[in-house]
């Protein structure tokens, strides 16, 4: 391992942009259009003068960090704004040089109870440190000329000390034995409005790119699904029926996610929709090809109702936390109530993900009969920074598929300026392709390939185009 590098943070600056999504998007209780994404460029100095300028991405997605139906969209965005500057205010605040990861474990707790005493939940206070660091380690690794793989595996981060979260875990060990893939599976959302068929579209875009998931099938390949449930059980079991009929047609095996987004008051409502899915014939195959269900209990009580306490029926599949990890401890107090595993998401902090992935290393090497995994999860992340950064942290993490759909929401980089979209489509060839009019995701056979993203810097060799963004808020 090398020794961490120190240096001080200089100077954060954050943007936004606007975000127009081709196809609305239900999940939960919000039906997304449009949205803005948030941009963060942060330069650091080490003590010799020498130093450079990293940049993160996130979009700013309403009703998810929180889901207060008493305020609107715009509401939701401004709160991630004022989150993402007040995490701003805390890395300037102390000019002392620290490690990257030791500028995150400095301001942690302060930001956390700053942000709890303006009403922000901690989930949605981990946005603006969230962004905030993944721009720090961009920085850092451009710096040293190292790529983001090399920087986590070597720790050139320094992850570890100041944390009480992560003693035990050896992390330099865990860190070190890391080794990312190739290529990752694509895993398609099907949220709620999406059309299945042909007959489902009642206002086709008509823009070329597919709209209903027999297209999706038919032009990506994919093998791996994320299936949005709604807590009505007569309408979830029959658009699980359609979409079943969908898959088995595609010939050969498939894998799906069920994601319940906090529709479940407790663990005997979604037991009760796994049960009804095992009493019906026509969804057998789909049954058995589900590999975990997805935060289906509101988080208000999620971690205080036990997941092995379900008397009437048994879920039967694994249950994962996602939007109830809003703390450096969720997923061990998950852990405690049944739960077998939790996602991975860029704006809950990769520094989270990096400690969740220890702990089931560990967990796992403790016994062998309930297994502990992670999920790589989206956020509707944009092509360009955000995409880029989440498919290198999980697949560095080893998992082998991950939810992906900003891609399919949103018209690739259509709205970008021209030279942005050339310049991260010369970068990362393999990953993206031109085609209907703008560069956007390449997904062959269901997969991405990531080869390009080992370069020096945090998964990226090209910038977007600040100049064209607009000041966050303003």
């Amino acid at each position: 391992m090398t020794e961490a590098s120190r240096f001080a943070i200089r100077e954060i600056a954050l943007f936004e942009r606007p975000v127009v999504l081709r196809l609305p998007f239900r999940f939960g209780v919000v039906t997304l259009t449009e949205c803005p994404q948030a941009f963060a460029r942060v330069r650091i100095e080490f003590a010799d003068g020498a130093g450079a300028w990293g940049a993160a991405a996130e979009l700013m997605a309403p009703k998810w960090f929180d889901k207060n139906l008493a305020l609107s969209n715009e509401d939701n965005f401004d709160q991630l704004r004022r989150v993402t500057r007040l995490a701003r205010e805390a890395y300037l605040s102390d000019a002392a040089p620290s490690t990257a990861f030791g500028h995150f474990a400095r301001h942690h707790d302060a930001h956390r109870l700053a942000a709890e005493a303006r009403g922000f939940n901690p989930l949605l206070a981990s946005y603006g440190p969230a962004l905030l660091d993944r721009a720090v380690l961009d920085a850092l690794c451009r710096a040293l000329q190292i790529p983001f793989q090399a920087a986590v595996r070597s720790n050139a981060a320094g992850i570890g000390p100041g944390r009480p979260e992560f003693d035990g875990l050896d992390m330099n060990t865990f860190l070190a034995g890391l080794a990312p893939a190739a290529s990752i599976e694509a895993r398609h959302t099907v949220g709620m409005l999406d059309a299945i068929t042909a007959a489902d579209l009642k206002d086709p875009v008509a823009d070329g790119l597919p709209e209903t998931l027999e297209e999706v099938v038919r032009v990506y390949g994919h093998r791996y699904f994320k299936l949005k449930v709604g807590g009505d059980i007569a309408a979830d079991l029959a658009r699980l029926g359609a979409i079943e009929t969908v898959l088995d047609n595609m010939g050969g095996p498939y894998f799906v996610s069920l994601d319940g987004n906090e529709q479940y008051a407790d663990a005997a409502g979604i037991a009760e929709l796994m049960a009804r899915m095992r009493e019906t014939p026509a969804l057998a195959r789909l049954y058995a090809s589900i590999l975990f269900v997805e935060q289906p209990i509101a988080r208000k009580v999620a971690l205080e109702r036990d997941l092995r306490d379900v008397r009437s029926a048994s879920i039967g599949k694994p249950v994962i936390i996602d939007e109830s990890d809003g703390e450096l401890d969720s997923f061990v107090q998950a852990r405690a109530r049944g739960y077998a595993g939790v996602s991975s998401k860029t704006c809950k902090g990769f520094y989270k993900s990096l400690l969740n992935a220890a702990r089931c290393a560990a967990w796992n090497a403790e016994q062998t009969q309930l297994r502990y995994f992670m999920s790589a999860e989206d956020l509707t992340t944009q092509a360009g920074l955000a995409v880029q950064q989440d498919l290198a942290l999980v697949n560095l993490l080893g998992i082998t598929h991950v939810e992906r759909n900003g891609h399919h929401y949103v018209d690739g980089m259509a709205a970008l300026p021209l030279a942005e979209q050339q310049a991260f489509l010369d970068a990362h060839g393999d990953l993206y392709e031109r085609s209907h009019g703008a560069v956007r995701l390449r997904i062959r056979d269901g997969r991405l390939a990531l080869g390009s993203l080992d370069c020096p810097g945090f998964a990226s060799a090209a910038m977007p185009d600040f100049d064209a963004m607009a000041p966050l808020g303003g």
